[in-house]
């Protein structure tokens, strides 16, 4: 889909020279490792344990039925809706069902589980419409035909994760409805027919929108404790709480790849090759897109195993014990590159949500309303969110790594464990800075 992505403020529009953005960011990401080094020497977060409970008055609406089929059916109206433009409406741009997928839902969801907590569970339509047919027939949603088995984890919805990147970023004619329509299709057969293979559970490990609402939402002030009581905590805190499984590490890769190959997907120079080379550019993207993803899977567990090994520890598994500290990082890149996209195109949706046909309906009385384009006078602050955006989300990357490591790690070899990672971060940094500069 041709949209301004991250097209507001460029490193022209930086209050300081780009160059010295870059350097500073590289220098603060190492900085925050010594001062951490000095200062924090003890874990200090406690996962699910910690947390202060919410009124009793306000735990017992939030858990009550009739607030979460409230929610639900919210969520199959606005499902419902979208499918009358997806499947009856024109194959214009005007067509909201484009805002829908790749901006309300994609982009929007991160917001939503920010403030919100873990709610796309509980608004995800196919969890209801799988939910009322189990109740229709009498039988229970926990149960399918089959047993999922544990080894099988998050991967479903990473390789599903991969798929919605291709569709935003490289697939040929991806702002018309016969593709789109051909990838949602694909996607709710691919979502319900499993979960009436292998019960409920499979929403959690198949559907790419849950899986990746649910990571950002660790970053939620809002969670659980270990005794299921409703509580209010440090969003790092609750970050802690993320529990490691098969394709944890594959997930958080395809999230921070994609979004490190959108923005090289915009270079001048990438598009004038891809142009020029002779081979389709459809397969030269899906081939950039996955070298992407591959080499944050492979240099983020390169370093992670390379800490084990230089702070003597026997723990396995090390990739998944750290994954939860690239969190934040894909926080700082998606808030840089589509903060702009959500503002400006997330209005034009919700406007032509009113006339889903383009028969010229305003039936929630948006249709007619134009779009605040305020933020585009504002060049010099966007960029600086945007940089602000991806240091913060590796200095948080950092804390959280180094919390996990003093906790894992023997205490005299915890800060030397430390230094492989850090090189990562600094590297993550530097590259996602060039790379979101780069048009």
């Amino acid at each position: 889909m041709q949209l301004p992505l991250h097209g507001i403020g460029g490193r022209q529009d930086l209050p300081i020279p780009f160059g010295f953005a870059v350097t500073g960011a590289g220098v603060a990401i190492a900085l925050s490792f010594v001062i951490l080094a000095v200062a924090w020497r003890s874990p200090k977060y406690r996962g699910a344990q910690s947390g202060v409970p919410l009124p009793a008055v306000l735990r017992t609406a939030i858990d009550s039925a009739w607030l979460r089929w409230a929610v639900r059916l919210f969520g199959l109206a606005a499902f419902f809706w979208a499918g009358l433009a997806l499947l009856a409406g024109v194959d214009r741009l005007t067509n909201p069902i484009f805002g829908v997928v790749y901006i309300l839902v994609w982009v929007g969801l991160v917001p939503v589980s920010l403030f919100l907590g873990p709610v796309w569970r509980t608004l995800n339509p196919l969890r209801t419409l799988h939910l009322l047919a189990c109740k229709a027939l009498r039988h229970d949603p926990r149960r399918g035909l089959f047993e999922l088995a544990p080894k099988v984890g998050l991967w479903p919805a990473t390789v599903g994760i991969f798929a919605f990147a291709w569709l935003e970023l490289v697939a040929p004619d991806r702002a018309t409805l016969p593709v789109l329509q051909a990838w949602l299709s694909l996607y709710v057969v691919f979502v319900l027919f499993g979960a009436v293979l292998f019960g409920d559970r499979w929403f959690a490990a198949a559907d790419p929108f849950e899986a990746y609402a649910t990571l950002m939402a660790k970053l939620s002030p809002w969670g659980r404790r270990n005794d299921g009581v409703l509580v209010v905590r440090r969003p790092l805190e609750n970050l802690d709480t993320l529990t490691p499984k098969p394709g944890l590490v594959g997930l958080v890769a395809a999230l921070l790849g994609s979004t490190a190959y959108d923005g090289f997907s915009r270079s001048s120079r990438w598009i004038a090759w891809s142009q020029d080379s002779g081979y389709s550019e459809a397969l030269l993207g899906t081939l950039a897109l996955a070298g992407f993803v591959m080499f944050v899977l492979v240099t983020y567990s390169a370093a992670t195993v390379l800490a084990g090994r230089m702070s003597d520890s026997s723990r396995t598994k090390l990739p998944g014990l750290f994954a939860h500290s690239v969190v934040p990082i894909v926080l700082g890149y998606v808030v840089a590159h589509y903060l702009t996209l959500l503002i400006l195109e997330g209005q034009r949706t919700i406007n032509q949500l009113s006339d889903p046909l383009s028969r010229g309906w305003n039936v929630f009385g948006t249709g007619l309303n134009g779009v605040n384009a305020e933020i585009t006078n504002h060049t010099t602050a966007v960029s600086t969110i945007q940089v602000g955006a991806v240091v913060i989300g590796h200095l948080l990357g950092v804390v959280s790594a180094h919390d996990r490591a003093v906790a894992l790690f023997p205490r005299n070899r915890a800060l030397a464990g430390q230094i492989p990672l850090l090189v990562v971060m600094v590297a993550y940094t530097t590259g996602g800075l060039i790379l979101l500069f780069s048009a």
